[in-house]
Formats: structure tokens, C-alpha cells, sequence
């Protein structure tokens, strides 16, 4: 038996836990191998592609295929993740200190085509024999150099430019870490939000800007975002990923358990 197949994977959810679920839908794949083309971290959804049986052999051929993602990011705020589910480095709000419509259509425009991306921190990418997220957990990435690898963007859009209140902010946050289940420090990360939305005024607005972009695989969307916030001398993080595509398969065409 062999398949691919493109299913839904919402956030929460890690590549695993989908496939589990896929499983105990379809019980006829209960003991078929299946692998994933490219992973999508727990705060990312959209397209996951799966290869079912023999697909999984051509793996590589798969893992190559380009992705399509569209993001948000929210000016002002940094954590250790580059994401929402991530410790925050500090609970002050700092402010862009220039136009960020400005900025944002420049860093677009300097970032097409091929380029050097750093691994994020929090990331499965071995340095030593240990992923990274081991020497960030255990506070020893002083000790390495953090690896980087050649990507390629095809085509970098910014759609729009907006704002969002820290009341809002708050409900989306909690909504998204609580969703997801294993350890990812959630009570640590919850508790330092927390600090964030009790010292600072909910009606405090924070700049935000949407992107889509067409990359080579391998690119890490939550890597851009933390360019752009550290470019623009204030952080950024990102706060929502959606995949719309791998190669061919689109979102519109993907299954949802």
C-alpha cells in the first residue's frame, strides 16, 4: 500500500499526534509506516503531508518540495521560541522606533532569493550529537555555535500592516498554549505572559504585519520573524503560521480529522 496524503494539522497538535489521529480514523492504516514531509511546530498549521507504505522510501524527494506559508508577526515582544509558545525575555513592550510600513517592504525585498537562515534555538537540528533545543533548555548554547544552512525564498509578499490590543493578545496566547499537550513548559511560559499582561495597560495597542511567502524547504518562517524584530531594534514574534502548501498540495484540498 502506498499513499500521500494531505491532511489538516491545527495548532496544538504536534506531526505525531496528527498521525495518531489519522490512525484511529482510518483503522486501515493502523499498521502501515507513515512518515511526514516536513514539520510543522505546535503553534504552525495548515498542509502536512503524509506518506503512507512505500511512499515513505522517497522520502527526501518529498522532504525537497517547496512550502507556501502565510504569517503574522507582533512588533514589540521577543521570546526564546520566536513564538508564541516561548518564554518571554522580558514582560516591558518596546515600541518600534521607526515606520514599521518602511521597514517591513525593505526587509521583503533584501530577503528574496538565496541566503544563509540560522537555525532557531528551539529547533531539532543537531549540534555534537544533542538537538538545540537541548543546549537552550539547559541554558548552554554559549557553548556552541549555532548552525546555519542555505535557503532559498521565491517570492516574499507583505499583505498588510495592522495593529493588536495586549487584551487580545492575551486571549489568543493562553487559547494557543493550552492547547497543546506534552512538555513545552507551558506552566514556566504561562506564568511569565502572565507578568507581561499584569504590568502592562490591555489597551495597549502593539504593530503587527502579515506575509506570504514562497521558500525552499527547510526555511523557518518563526527565524524571519525573529530578523525582522531584531532589525527593527524592538523583537518580533510570531503569532500565527499557517501552511497553505507543499509543492502541489494545497490547503484547500487537505483533509481535516
Amino acid at each position: 500500500m502506498q499513499h500521500l496524503i494531505a491532511l489538516y494539522k491545527p495548532v496544538g497538535l504536534t506531526p505525531l499526534e496528527v498521525i495518531n489521529r489519522f490512525r484511529l480514523v482510518n483503522p486501515e492504516f493502523a499498521h502501515e509506516k507513515i512518515g511526514y514531509a516536513g514539520r510543522l511546530d505546535p503553534m504552525a498549521h495548515g498542509v502536512l503531508l503524509l506518506m503512507i507504505g512505500e511512499k515513505t522510501k522517497q522520502k527526501d524527494r518529498y522532504l525537497s518540495l517547496t512550502k507556501t506559508y502565510e504569517f503574522e508577526i507582533v512588533f514589540g515582544l521577543q521570546t526564546d521560541t520566536y513564538d508564541l509558545l516561548g518564554y518571554l525575555k522580558k514582560t516591558n513592550i518596546k515600541q518600534p522606533s521607526q515606520d514599521v510600513n518602511i521597514f517591513v517592504n525593505s526587509f521583503v525585498k533584501a530577503h528574496v532569493g538565496k541566503q544563509l537562515q540560522s537555525y532557531p534555538p528551539y529547533s531539532s537540528r543537531t549540534v555534537n550529537g544533542k538537538p538545540l533545543f537541548w543546549y537552550a533548555k539547559n541554558n548552554k548554547l554559549s557553548e556552541i555555535t549555532i548552525p546555519q544552512h542555505e535557503i532559498e525564498i521565491f517570492d516574499f509578499v507583505f499583505l498588510s500592516a495592522g495593529e493588536i490590543t495586549l487584551q487580545k493578545l492575551q486571549k489568543q496566547t493562553l487559547t494557543a498554549i493550552t492547547s497543546v499537550t506534552g512538555d513545552f513548559r507551558q506552566n514556566e511560559i504561562i506564568k511569565r505572559w502572565e507578568e507581561l499582561f499584569m504590568k502592562n495597560k490591555l489597551n495597549t495597542k502593539l504593530p503587527t504585519a502579515t506575509f506570504r511567502v514562497f521558500c525552499s524547504s527547510g526555511t523557518y518562517v518563526r527565524e524571519l520573524a525573529q530578523q525582522m524584530g531584531e532589525e527593527l531594534g524592538c523583537g518580533a514574534i510570531a503569532v500565527d503560521i499557517l501552511r497553505t502548501a507543499i509543492g502541489t498540495f494545497s490547503i484547500d484540498d487537505a483533509i481535516r480529522l
